[in-house]
C-alpha cells in the first residue's frame, strides 16, 4: 500500500503531467494619451482655437493654445476674459481640448 501511495505521489510531482499555463499579454505598444489640465483666462477665441493665459505668483506666466474639435465638450459660454479649465491631450498637431469648463465669477 505504501508503494502505491509513493508511486501516486511521484506521478503527481513528475513533469509527465503538464500543467497548462497561460502566457502573459504582451504590453501595449500604443500608449493611451495622457490627460492634462490647464486653467487660466481666455485671451483669444477663434472657430477652432482657444488661447488661455495663466499667471502664478512667483512663476513665469504661460500662454497655451488649444484646438477645438467636434468632440470637445464645452460647459458654459466661451467669451474673452472668462476663467476656464481645459482638459487636453498633447498631439502632434498641438494641444487638443477634450473638455472646457467656463468658471463663473462668484459675487459676494
Amino acid at each position: 500500500m505504501s508503494r502505491l501511495l509513493a508511486a501516486a505521489f511521484l506521478l503527481l510531482l513528475s513533469p509527465a503531467a503538464p500543467i497548462p499555463v497561460r502566457a502573459q499579454d504582451p504590453p501595449s505598444t500604443e500608449e493611451q494619451p495622457k490627460n492634462e489640465f490647464f486653467s487660466g483666462v481666455i485671451t483669444a477665441i477663434e472657430s477652432e482655437k482657444l488661447t488661455v493665459f495663466k499667471t502664478v505668483l512667483g512663476k513665469d506666466s504661460e500662454t497655451r493654445t488649444f484646438l477645438i474639435t467636434k468632440e470637445t465638450r464645452i460647459e458654459g459660454k466661451l467669451r474673452l476674459k472668462a476663467r476656464v479649465t481645459v482638459r487636453y491631450t498633447r498631439e502632434d498637431d498641438g494641444n487638443r481640448a477634450l473638455h472646457i469648463i467656463v468658471r463663473t465669477s462668484q459675487k459676494k
